[in-house]
């Protein structure tokens, strides 16, 4: 069973297509890796799943409910990691969660529970400007797991952070569908990333879906066009170029 699905969905700015035709099928309680590279049109699609923009034409559904929809409604069964989360720096991690809390309509117990999942309960009480950027991309996933909603929208939750960082955050990621029977939508610009987290990908180039399935499919899919599939970076990229030539061509 799909708890995303869109068809034919595209957003278009005068001239300029940000994504064209998009069908996804994002199967509920997996960890599904949207990939692509920079102005691919990830963002994009997420912030229309999220209603922050509406498609041009097309539509989607979430959670057996299609869009246009309640949007506030809609905000209490999606949590969501958009861009760099903003924060009021002179409030505490805490209290930060507790306004998001306070829209949501979600009992107090609810806050230190966000906080204990991404493991900042030590530094609730600091101010967030102090935060620092792994702090803070925790907090915004804090944020996105306030109330364990049933869908969860990452767009790069990794960016910017060390190593050791990374390694923690998509842990947790990874643990989430089956500590909280959630649905992750992750995105990344790096195959190697999301091949660690994600049950099923979809690869975005220039607003177009270019594959959706398993890893070991696209590997296939790739080896049949006569590329290596031993690095996956080199696996993501031949498949992007060939796309980006084919687009040449057709110019």
């Amino acid at each position: 069973m799909n708890i995303i699905e869109s068809h034919n969905l595209t957003k278009a700015y005068s001239d300029f297509t940000a994504v064209s035709d998009v069908n996804l099928h994002i199967p509920k309680g997996k960890v599904y890796g949207f990939l692509g590279p920079n102005g691919a049109g990830k963002s994009t699609t997420m912030k229309m799943f999220l209603g922050l923009t509406k498609p041009t034409s097309g539509t989607f559904t979430m959670n057996g409910k299609k869009y246009p929809y309640d949007r506030m409604q809609t905000l209490k069964e999606i949590g969501s990691f958009i861009e760099s989360p903003a924060f009021y720096g002179n409030l505490s991690g805490e209290e930060n969660l507790d306004i998001v809390r306070k829209i949501l309509e979600l009992p107090k117990s609810s806050v230190d529970e966000a906080l204990e999942i991404v493991g900042l309960t030590q530094w609730k009480g600091r101010l967030a400007k102090k935060y620092s950027l792994g702090m803070k991309q925790r907090l915004g996933l804090a944020s996105a797991l306030i109330g364990r909603p049933p869908i969860l929208i990452l767009d790069e939750p990794t960016n910017g952070l060390d190593p050791v960082g990374v390694h923690e955050i998509r842990t947790l990621i990874r643990s989430l569908p089956e500590k909280f029977d959630c649905t992750v939508l992750v995105s990344s610009h790096l195959l190697s990333e999301i091949e660690l987290m994600a049950d099923n990908i979809g690869i975005l180039n220039h607003g177009h879906l270019l594959f959706e399935g398993t890893i070991e499919t696209l590997k296939q899919k790739v080896a049949a066009q006569g590329h290596q599939t031993e690095n996956l970076e080199d696996t993501f990229l031949a498949l992007i170029n060939a796309d980006n030539l084919q687009r040449g061509k057709k110019r």
